[in-house]
């Protein structure tokens, strides 16, 4: 037996798995050397959720993460020559047309994310799955990508251990736990396990069910839970014997019954001659604790393998007969069903990263095996490059609070995550029932008084409209359009538009106080924010002056999207959307470590509460209740700039800037002091305006960018239209490659706002977009692709009531991205002229930005 090795440049727990097995073989691609595995049971593993996975792969989801990592994994797979390209397809039953359009959806995430999907008809699918009950389904969704790991993701671990051993980079020890992992100011030092110890300063945690209970004794919190999935076994069924197929048949996905059914191939392969059938729970999920799962020697399959209860599947097992009847000829295999442990996260996302509760601890976690090459991938890249080829936002560890990795939150939105795996269908804009109520300003009574409708971000309550506005529908109703289409109308409400306008006309107050907001201070600051920072925000900038910026990361890619204003000679606000907060301080937090500068940083999130005072009557309302009015004018206080006012006597750190497109402040005040702030401004006629106006309608007149979704690692500032006029003298991070990339001829792509032309469907209907959506040539019908392999979508599109359009925000390639051309949008499987109206930064509310310095 060898001997535990004494030091490892990185340890890998979890190695017998898909994930823990690609995390070796892609950071040995990339160069790694001295790669110690250890793992509970036998490598590969035999309790894991791959030792008992379906192995199949379909390509498509609604986000282009999920794509790349299934695209690049299918690749992957194949090359290995361990992967059945039978082709796969989701149903819509008859009378199930909430399915039916989310087909329809799928293939427009296809066509945007780089996926071959389509739809075809009944007759097509009958073709291609002779089982089907044609009579049962209205249409289906064919993806002749998907497809089967065989003969076993678990072999194909295996199979990559056994290289990466061989390489003589990885030894890996079975049987092997790690009993702890010795954690010093904050860094990993190293892992204890019952051979021994082993000093590294990185630990992979890819383990999976299991991965909670070792994040939990490294000092981190990972939001997942284990969740049961039914899997029932029927058979015997022999249509492919003597074929030697894993296979014979395409995948098939009934997801509006949540199940889905495959064939298992001639009865002398591995698991052959039955049909195999899976369900997720949709009313009630089965999440359990990960120290409940059992011990190997206490399991009757498996640990990862529970026993399955009848009542958990029949109603969905009597369903899925109506579209499938040989369920019902075949004879259930009760003794090899079972319940397969599988890991359901808060919002569904995998867990990818590194730790921010523990330096050197990264995380693989809650990645399926559709994914997993993918996934290991990813995480190779980031680790060694320090970023992967796409932005990694939705999958980034730290995109959540605290608040967020707290028992009760995690397994309240697991337990919802897992009801909604496979259906309903989920809408972009689709609020959590669990979890909700953690973080509410100090405006919340009112805003509830108010009617608000109240929708979720990183925790906060935000109220995106107030049914007391709806007197304004009477006013502006000829300019706020109703959306008859329901999936349009989606928890929007048409009072929002109103509210727009009023704040346009006269003035009206948002409720900001989601707004991540981080004090940095010390005797670097200056050089800290300077480096950090694209724009300049040091030297010569006075104290209270504002800077809209971005941090970039080492390539030149977007990494942040915030302001930072001045507060003294040594010290800094930055201010930073809710969602991306927590991201944007841990980044900050790390680059101050690494580079060893000397500040401090205080989160006032909690502590500032912050209303947008915005309209052409701003001035002259706060001025009608500061102690200073005259302090207010123009030419005393000027745009871009902020300082203390008194209000009636309450403290208020007053801040002129505008992302509504209207002159104004942002007002903080501490919370202690909110209500009587927003009781001052009420009892004044200022309308309480939903945040629907500030985040997405005069965010898109204005032509205003938005991290995480128009704003991308894998895109440029030069591409976005938001380089600076020059490149500042002082040094900053990424700041190599955003000179080279000034100095190109031209970019390959450009953000550009686009306005749709006809939004008018073949039923007659005036459709109002939600969602990413591919955009095509409407010569050819194709998907426009830049020099760099990116694939043109509307990153953001929203129906802007002051300018009477849908408007839109996409990268297209140089070629296309022309004033005035008109490209074609897919919406639903329909087609709708898009007009290019501006390229690079234009907005087309105030293009000349006058009304907020006014």
């Amino acid at each position: 037996m060898a001997s535990l090795p004494k030091h490892a440049d990185v340890v890998i727990i979890g190695q017998g798995g898909i994930v823990g097995a690609s995390v070796a073989h892609h950071l040995i691609e990339q160069g790694w050397q001295n790669i110690i595995g250890l793992e509970k049971s036998a490598i590969p593993s035999d309790i894991s959720s791959t030792s008992h996975a379906s192995d199949f792969c379909f390509m498509t989801a609604h986000d282009k993460m999920s794509c790349y990592t299934t695209t690049y994994s299918r690749r992957f797979y194949e090359q290995l020559g361990h992967y059945s390209r039978i082709g796969g397809m989701e149903v819509a039953r008859v009378g199930d047309d909430e399915r039916m359009e989310e087909l329809k959806r799928k293939v427009g995430s296809g066509k945007a994310f780089g996926t071959n999907v389509s739809l075809i008809d009944p007759a097509g699918a009958k073709e291609r799955f002779p089982l089907l009950e044609q009579s049962a389904i209205q249409g289906a969704m064919w993806d002749p990508d998907a497809g089967l790991v065989i003969p076993r993701s678990q072999r194909v671990a295996g199979l990559l251990i056994e290289e990466a051993v061989a390489s003589g980079k990885l030894r890996t020890f079975a049987n092997t736990p790690a009993l702890a992992v010795d954690v010093q100011n904050g860094r990993v030092c190293g892992v204890e396990t019952r051979k021994g110890y082993i000093e590294t300063p990185l630990v992979v945690l890819a383990a999976g069910i299991w991965g909670p209970l070792v994040a939990e004794i490294a000092g981190a919190r990972l939001p997942l839970m284990p969740i049961e999935h039914p899997l029932l076994f029927f058979g015997p069924y022999d249509a492919f014997a003597g074929t030697g197929k894993e296979i014979g048949y395409p995948l098939f996905r009934d997801q509006g019954n949540s199940s889905y059914m495959r064939d298992t191939g001639d009865p002398t392969t591995s698991e052959g001659g039955q049909i195999e059938w899976g369900y997720y729970e949709q009313v009630a999920p089965r999440l359990v604790h990960p120290r409940d799962i059992a011990e190997p020697t206490e399991a009757r399959l498996s640990p990862s393998m529970r026993d399955l209860h009848a009542d958990q599947v029949m109603h969905a097992y009597e369903r899925a007969m109506e579209v499938m009847p040989i369920l019902g000829d075949l004879g259930w295999d009760e003794k090899h069903s079972f319940n397969g442990l599988m890991s359901i996260t808060v919002d569904g996302g995998s867990l990818v990263g590194e730790s921010p509760e523990t330096r050197g601890l990264w995380f693989c976690e809650a990645v399926w095996v559709k994914d997993g090459p993918g996934m290991g991938k990813v995480l190779a890249d980031w680790m060694t490059t320090g970023r992967p080829a796409l932005d990694p936002f939705g999958i980034d560890i730290a995109r959540f609070y605290p608040v967020q990795k707290t028992p009760a939150y995690v397994y309240g939105r697991c337990v919802e995550t897992g009801r909604k795996i496979y259906n309903p269908p989920v809408h972009p804009r689709e609020p959590y029932e669990n979890g909700r109520n953690l973080r509410r300003s100090p405006f919340w009574p009112r805003e509830v008084e108010l009617g608000a409708h109240f929708l979720e971000a990183a925790g906060w309550e935000r109220a995106h409209g107030y049914a007391a506005n709806e007197h304004l529908l009477d006013v502006y109703r000829e300019r706020v359009p109703v959306r008859e289409a329901e999936w349009d109308n989606r928890h929007f409400w048409r009072v929002s538009n109103a509210e727009h306008l009023a704040l346009s006309e006269n003035v009206g107050m948002v409720n900001l106080s989601h707004f991540a907001i981080y004090d940095v201070s010390g005797p670097d600051a200056e050089a800290f924010m300077e480096y950090l920072s694209v724009a300049k925000v040091g030297g010569h900038q006075p104290i209270g002056k504002g800077v809209y910026t971005h941090f970039l990361d080492a390539v030149g890619g977007v990494r942040s999207d915030l302001t930072v204003i001045r507060l003294a000679a040594d010290a800094y606000r930055v201010v930073c959307g809710g969602d991306t907060g927590h991201r944007d301080l841990v980044w900050m937090q790390r680059m101050r470590k690494d580079r060893g500068f000397r500040v401090h940083f205080e989160d006032r999130s909690d502590a500032l509460a912050t209303l947008g005072l915005w309209g052409p009557n701003a001035r002259t309302t706060l001025q009608a209740v500061a102690d200073d009015p005259t302090g207010l004018d123009p030419e005393r206080f000027p745009f871009a700039t902020a300082r203390e006012i008194r209000v009636r006597g309450l403290p208020v750190w007053a801040f002129r800037i505008s992302y509504v497109g209207e002159q104004g402040w942002e007002l903080y005040a501490p919370f202690s002091y909110g209500l009587a702030l927003w009781d001052l401004l009420y009892e004044q006629g200022v309308t309480p305006v939903g945040i629907e106006t500030y985040a997405n309608t005069r965010r898109l007149e204005k032509s205003l960018r938005l991290q995480n979704v128009d704003l991308l690692t894998e895109y440029n500032l030069y591409e976005a239209g938001l380089a600076r006029p020059k490149v500042k003298a002082a040094d900053f991070h990424g700041k190599a490659a955003y000179v080279e990339q000034r100095e190109r001829e031209h970019q390959p792509a450009y953000l550009c706002t686009m306005t749709l032309q006809d939004n008018v469907d073949a039923n007659g209907v005036a459709r109002y977009p939600v969602g990413q959506w591919p955009i095509l040539d409407p010569d050819t019908g194709a998907v426009l692709v830049d020099a760099a392999g990116r694939r043109s979508y509307t990153t953001s599109v929203v129906y802007g009531p002051s300018v009477g359009a849908n408007i839109a925000l996409g990268y297209l390639p140089v070629e296309y991205a022309q004033q005035g051309r008109t490209l074609t949008m897919e919406y639903f499987q329909e087609h709708y002229p898009l007009r290019v109206e501006a390229v690079g930064y234009r907005a087309l509310y105030d293009p000349d930005n006058e009304r907020p310095k006014s």
